[in-house]
């Protein structure tokens, strides 16, 4: 027999950002309890609005499963003393177990007898655990910000005005901070009341005709499909941002969609300006056309009926004139003040007290740039964007604009410095230094992006490695991991011929000579390899094998490009896995005896078989080829050079005896294999394929 169980948590209106942790953790620990109390049970659904978290239980158990289960203890030499009887350790046993000594049994083990005793447990009504349980889930909740109310010492996210607990259509007897638990909820704050749930099953229905869409999945289905059909019915694009959906999801309990209108004079303004204003500060999804530009609308979801949409409309847009005029203030406001003079300003803004000032992290930023121009050996006036770009790449961040938006930094600082003159490669490479900003974001498109984008990223890891901040475990206040894979990206999408050892030893030079390290550069640079081996490997994870990942990261990943040419080569070639696994094979005996090998170098004139003036020609004949394609990218001609080896090293292997009984034969067959295993292990560890 089974039952519905109802479990919901009234409360103050919760923060958006907060409600959609909340209710995986609630149904998270409801499940956990329930299994641990050994309750079946069924489908588990978790609910959420503004005012209340929830989570129902279907077929739930009225009664725990009993159970039955056999204890190991002692040996029997150690359960027996030696007249016979049961020894300290085998009573002190029974009673860590509640029985009695009679019922111990021998069973053998390994060829070792131990006593086993069976324990069996009746299981309890659920109904008789439920209070105590379900107080343990909700005082056992956390949150990123709690808060105490009344005279109460209990924490929680906001302060609790009502609960209900229903096991079917009984009432869990449960009380906390003065609220007892019964099966009356609350409806809509405006449209609707208090409803009585007589059946933990009907708590959906109830709510809806109290004005609540309680299914969180129900809710978000409703908001974009309104707002779908009013972008068709509109002839709009109505761009629906993730994180906004989410957003508005958890402020409204019934949604429905409607639109305003704004000043279309307000379009003069940078569209990503408006498009954060309406979205950071009023929630609004802006309205485009079918080119994407904005048009002059708004789209905002009510929490509540259809009823006077006009009049809800003018308010909002009443609302959104001011913030779009503040808006339109600080942009005008902002092309008032030189670049000369906001770059003077960074000179005021810490960015880390051992790091010195924004202008002190600028003036790195273009010696990084410029050397890494001189490596990548760019054109005269391409090197100048570059300069350009770096010194002046952060001068928005003194903006009114920036202040107010955040977000925005480099967008207005694009848009001012093409209002100011700058050439455009210089603007653009002001907006994409930042680039990528986050996972799956675009990298930058122009050559003076790219390299100042690499400079600020490596100025920021390499001072934070200098002074000992270095990301550990879930800890990453300066976003480093982000900023290491941004570099790796860029490397990668433009085939940027430079090493990440170069670019760390330009950070690190200039960084030595304007501040000093507090710590020895070998050591920052060990530490460096090491951090961005884990994002490398990550990149590769995302489409190879983790054994391809493994074997070509052994083989050196300090050039992006090449250690990701390789793994691709590879994941080709280990998909013709019968072929090329004999292939493998032999490039494994290789290494097997290579490491037997000493100093030596290899001496034709001790060939004693065919065999090893065959295999040293086959290996001396692709050699220059196989550097020459190594160092150019060319994974796949360099695996197929190397491949071109297995006839000969086999024929080796099958004619050869390696470890001759006479001591120079011996060492110099190792020398050729030692060599060999040399120019393989350049490719890769292919002995860590898994074929």
């Amino acid at each position: 027999m089974s039952k519905d169980l109802l479990f919901e948590i009234g409360l103050e209106e919760v923060p958006a950002r907060f409600l959609r942790a909340a209710m995986d953790q609630l149904q998270d620990k409801l499940v956990k309890w329930l299994e641990a109390s050994r309750i079946a049970h069924g489908e588990v659904t978790a609910y959420a609005t503004p005012r209340r978290l929830a989570v129902m239980v279907q077929q739930v158990a009225v009664k725990q499963e009993d159970v039955s289960e056999e204890v190991k203890g002692p040996s029997r030499k150690i359960a027996l003393d030696e007249n016979g009887g049961w020894s300290k350790a085998a009573l002190g046993f029974a009673r860590s177990q509640g029985v009695d000594p009679e019922t111990f049994t021998f069973k053998e083990l390994g060829g070792v007898e131990y006593i086993y005793v069976t324990k069996n447990s009746v299981g309890v009504e659920t109904k008789s655990i439920l209070s105590e349980g379900l107080l343990g889930i909700l005082t056992s909740m956390t949150f990123p910000k709690n808060m105490r109310w009344g005279a109460h010492e209990f924490k929680f996210v906001r302060p609790i005005k009502w609960l209900v607990a229903l096991l079917g259509d009984e009432i869990v007897d449960l009380e906390i901070t003065g609220v007892k638990a019964g099966n009356i909820t609350r409806g809509h704050r405006f449209l609707g009341g208090e409803a009585v749930v007589g059946e933990a099953s009907a708590y959906r229905e109830v709510l809806r005709a109290q004005h609540v869409i309680v299914d969180v999945n129900e809710r978000q289905e409703m908001i974009v499909s309104q707002i779908q059909a009013l972008a068709q019915e509109q002839d709009w694009n109505i761009a629906i941002k993730d994180d906004l959906l989410e957003e508005v999801l958890f402020l409204v309990e019934t949604p429905t969609v409607l639109y305003g209108t704004f000043d279309a004079s307000f379009l003069n303004i940078p569209q990503d300006v408006l498009i954060t204003s309406m979205r950071e500060h009023q929630r609004y999804f802006p309205v485009l056309d079918k080119q994407g530009q904005l048009l002059p609308y708004f789209v905002t979801v009510r929490s509540g009926d259809s009823r006077s949409l006009d009049v809800i409309a003018r308010g909002n847009e009443k609302v959104l004139r001011a913030r779009l005029s503040d808006a339109k203030f600080f942009y005008e406001e902002d092309q008032k003040l030189q670049i000369k003079d906001a770059l003077s300003k960074l000179e005021s803004i810490v960015f880390h007290e051992e790091l010195g000032t924004i202008g002190d992290k600028v003036r790195r930023i273009r010696r990084i740039s410029d050397q890494l121009s001189a490596k990548l050996a760019v054109s005269a006036d391409a090197a100048d964007s570059v300069s350009r770009a770096a010194d002046i790449c952060k001068f928005d961040l003194v903006t009114q604009m920036v202040y107010e938006f955040p977000e925005l930094q480099g967008v207005m600082g694009e848009d001012y410095a093409r209002k100011a003159g700058e050439k455009e490669e210089v603007a653009k490479a002001v907006f994409e230094h930042y680039q990528p900003r986050f996972s799956g974001d675009a990298v930058p498109s122009t050559q003076a992006g790219s390299i100042v984008s690499i400079a600020d990223k490596i100025d920021t890891i390499v001072g934070c490695f200098s002074i000992g901040i270095i990301p550990t475990g879930s800890q990453d206040p300066y976003a480093l991991r982000r900023q290491a894979a941004g570099i790796v990206q860029i490397m990668l999408e433009h085939k940027l011929p430079i090493t990440l050892s170069e670019v760390f030893g330009i950070a690190l030079a200039v960084h030595e000579d304007i501040r000093g390290l507090k710590r020895l550069a070998s050591e920052i640079r060990k530490d460096l390899l090491d951090f961005f081996a884990l994002r490398v490997k990550k990149l590769l994870s995302e489409d190879q094998r983790y054994d391809v990942v493994d074997a070509v990261i052994s083989a050196g990943f300090d050039h992006v490009i090449s250690v990701v040419a390789r793994g691709q080569a590879l994941m080709q070639a280990v998909g013709h896995s019968e072929d090329f696994k004999t292939t493998v094979e032999s490039f494994n005996r290789v290494s097997n005896l290579a490491s037997k090998a000493g100093k030596a170098a290899v001496n034709s004139a001790l060939f004693t078989e065919s065999q090893e003036g065959e295999l040293y020609q086959a290996w001396n004949d692709i050699r220059d080829d196989y550097q020459t394609a190594l160092e150019s990218g060319d994974a796949e001609r360099s695996l197929s050079l190397l491949s071109g080896l297995k006839a000969p090293i086999t024929g080796f292997f099958d004619s050869v005896m390696v470890m001759s009984e006479d001591e120079a034969v011996r060492t110099n067959r190792l020398a050729l294999l030692s060599g060999i295993d040399v120019d393989l292990k350049r490719y890769a560890d292919f002995s860590k394929l898994v074929m």
